[in-house]
């Protein structure tokens, strides 16, 4: 073997086994955390198809190549090597190293046999699409999980400024604010674009959700996990066809009927109300917390996340949760209290007393 072709195959060698790791990572991820046995298939299959392009080698050759000690590679490490602070950020280093993995063994491919570099060029291909589903599984995932686990729902408006928008999410969310719904009636359109872009820039930092008020081209535009529509608003399936799979859309109801059509629909989460009185929104009927007795007692059977919502307040948090529900969605008692991020500290506090 010539040194010329010793060097190839040991960049052959080395590529194939960072790509079948990443590989292997994702599919991991797939069959664990997403429980998708078709994407863990279509992993494995790629894994497998670098096995068989190999084979085109001779017997061996990658092996005898293989020089582990005199790898010069092996101490060149990176601090951002070691920064993983989330199961998606292990999946985005997979996808990353499969990808030029695949490259390398591509362009090194073709210098020993061009249909070599073809094979390799196909599973490349087949990787960018596996890894596109793969994160938009993920992030679907993420955010289901996040509804699931949410308590505290808060409705907000444009602040001055986007910077204003953006902090107050931020506070907010250490004050224990799980998911922010951008509701901004007198706000134009381009206004509402940008403070969706930096509230949902927000919420990534701070790993909680962002929904928009009605406006599925703005929830769809921007970064948003999805958008929150009314009884009167867009078709569930049609803001499901704009906004694809991985967005989460809840549906406002007012009856036991209204709750059962959205369960159906296949809404990510549902809102009951109103309950009170609203400082910032009037109500002709009240649905009261009789309903949301009887919908706690239908969503046992079928469950869906249902935020209450509707003039709730620290003063009568106590009748909402007595009928069962332990999420709420809230705007003025927060927006007017005197000391916001308390508020909600509080009301977070007495909502996570009842599920722990």
């Amino acid at each position: 073997m010539t040194n010329k072709l010793h060097s190839t195959y040991r960049i052959l060698d080395a590529s194939a086994n960072r790509a079948c790791e990443g590989i292997r990572t994702t599919e991991e991820y797939a069959r664990f955390v997403l429980d998708d046995s078709q994407l863990a298939t279509d992993a494995k299959a790629i894994r497998h198809g670098i096995t068989a392009a190999l084979s085109r080698l001779p017997p061996g050759a990658l092996l005898q190549a293989r020089d582990t000690r005199a790898d010069v590679g092996t101490t060149i490490q990176l601090p951002s090597e070691y920064d993983r602070q989330t199961t998606n950020d292990v999946l985005a280093a997979a996808a990353a190293r499969v990808q030029q993995s695949l490259r390398v063994l591509e362009e090194y491919g073709k210098t020993i046999d061009a249909q070599l570099g073809q094979q390799f060029e196909s599973l490349r291909y087949q990787s960018y699409s596996l890894m596109q589903n793969v994160l938009l599984q993920s992030h679907c995932h993420q955010r289901v999980s996040r509804i699931n686990e949410a308590r505290l729902y808060l409705l907000i408006e444009c602040q001055s400024d986007e910077a204003s928008t953006a902090k107050q999410i931020e506070q907010l969310a250490e004050s224990g604010v799980d998911v922010f719904q951008l509701r901004d009636k007198q706000a134009t359109d381009r206004e509402l674009y940008r403070h969706a872009t930096a509230a949902a820039a927000a919420t990534e930092r701070t790993n909680t959700l962002l929904i928009i008020n009605d406006r599925v081209d703005i929830a769809a535009a921007t970064n948003a996990d999805g958008v929150h529509l009314g009884q009167d608003e867009l078709p569930v399936s049609a803001a499901r066809t704009i906004l694809g799979p991985e967005k989460l859309i809840g549906l406002s109801t007012h009856d036991t009927q209204q709750v059962q059509q959205a369960i159906e629909q296949g809404v990510s989460y549902i809102g009951c109300g109103p309950t009170f009185p609203s400082t910032t929104k009037s109500f002709s009927d009240f649905a009261g917390t009789q309903f949301l007795s009887e919908a706690a007692q239908l969503l046992e059977k079928q469950p869906v996340p249902a935020f209450a919502i509707g003039g709730i307040t620290e003063n009568n948090l106590t009748d909402v949760l007595q009928t069962g529900f332990e999420r709420i969605a809230v705007s003025g008692a927060i927006s007017k209290s005197d000391a916001p991020n308390e508020t909600a500290k509080s009301l977070s506090a007495q909502l996570h007393a009842v599920t722990n």
